[in-house]
């Protein structure tokens, strides 16, 4: 006998990122020359320090399960690692330690939506914020933040988007898919509304160590107390640390959504790898050096390859500030090369060009495609050469 799903997961749109990816292992497992520029993750191995400092900790028999919301001693990382950073004071309570950044944000839109409330998420958007909202029961509202704006919403149009419904907002920044950041003016105006209006404010900084060109992190919670109650910053080491596989985030805000996280995540995930939590406290206070040598490879790689881009016929490109992403707008190719959709278009890119990208669509921003800049310069610019080579031969004029 056959039985129906559960409602919540009938609108579910399955993730853009990992898809793609998956296709371009496929073909490469099956002998085709493929570069994937679609990985949303570095691609330099863990640091050797903190591999050993996992190794440690298993040796040692710290391989039972811990307190739901992490290791005391990796709260106090935590906490040390944002006061350093950010000049923001945590208590314990205030801290909760998840399965990966991804899982953190699942849970908190578990613990303060109800069916019906409303999120404002500014697009482009990172793929899963909106399905995670829905499978909370909640509403996704989208605003634009265009190419002409850097990709980035004014308070403007965060005030316009407000209802009676509304419970929170999300910034991203740096964000993906757009490596765009937030100034500290930018996020002054945004948060006076927030503020006006009641929001919570989530806080996605999970990039927050990969920016370029001299500019610096300002975290929204930095810019008052009363601003910081209502902020709930979402953090981990997956990208600064190049720990994607370890799945260690954390939530750092208001004491009692962090309690209700913390609850919720004992009935669900018991608590976060012992491993891997031992290996965070590790990454956070160990040397740091393996951090700034990442960014600054990524850096150059950007500083390399955005004129091989911009050259491409047809590709506006917004140069980023951060993260390991280009978001190109590509919809004069995708017309002057015959395709439908820029879905269509990075099919045959795959298929005719052997370089994976992703569609903008999975983002909210159906004329772009990403690539990541998350591997090395020589597959980079092969890649980039073989788009320019599919964009001139396939041009109709």
């Amino acid at each position: 006998m056959t039985k129906a799903l559960a409602a919540r997961v009938s609108t579910l749109s399955p993730s853009t990122t990992l898809a793609i990816t998956a296709k371009a292992k496929e073909m490469k497992a099956s002998g085709i020359d493929v570069i994937g520029l679609g990985a949303g993750e570095p691609d330099y191995n863990t640091p050797t320090n903190i591999i050993e400092a996992a190794y440690k900790s298993m040796k040692d028999g710290q391989t039972k399960y811990t307190p739901a919301g992490g290791l005391p001693v990796l709260k106090d990382a935590v906490i040390k690692k944002l006061q350093d950073d950010q000049g923001l004071s945590y208590e314990r309570n205030e801290i909760m330690i998840g399965i990966g950044a991804k899982h953190v944000l699942y849970t908190l839109f578990q613990v303060i939506l109800d069916p019906g409330d409303e999120v404002i998420i500014p697009t482009p958007y990172w793929v899963s914020y909106p399905e995670q909202v829905k499978l909370a029961g909640g509403v996704p509202v989208h605003i634009e933040g265009s190419a002409a704006a850097q990709f980035k919403v004014t308070a403007e149009q965060i005030r316009g988007a407000i209802t009676a419904k509304t419970k929170a907002i999300i910034i991203n920044s740096p964000g993906n898919p757009t490596g765009m950041i937030y100034s500290r003016e930018e996020l002054q105006e945004i948060a006076a509304v927030c503020e006006e209006k009641d929001l919570w404010i989530v806080s996605d900084e999970i990039y927050e160590k990969l920016i370029y060109g001299g500019e610096k992190h300002v975290s929204i919670a930095e810019l008052s107390d009363t601003i910081k109650k209502r902020t709930l910053i979402i953090n981990g080491v997956s990208k600064s640390h190049s720990m994607t596989g370890w799945r260690i985030g954390y939530v750092a805000g208001d004491a009692g959504v962090v309690k209700a996280m913390t609850d919720l995540a004992s009935h669900s995930t018991s608590n976060p790898t012992t491993t891997s939590q031992y290996a965070t406290i590790e990454a956070y206070n160990g040397p740091q050096d393996a951090v700034e040598t990442m960014r600054q490879a990524f850096e150059s790689r950007l500083e390399r390859v955005y004129p091989q881009l911009v050259a491409i016929p047809g590709f506006k490109v917004v140069k980023p500030q951060g993260a390991f992403y280009l978001l190109p707008e590509v919809e004069e190719a995708v017309e002057k090369t015959g395709f439908a959709n820029v879905d269509d278009f990075a099919a045959a890119l795959l298929t005719n060009a052997n370089v994976a990208v992703i569609p903008g669509s999975g983002f909210g921003s159906p004329n772009t495609i990403r690539l990541s800049y998350a591997t090395s310069i020589e597959l980079l610019e092969e890649a980039i050469r073989r788009i320019h080579a599919f964009v001139v031969e396939n041009w109709k004029e």
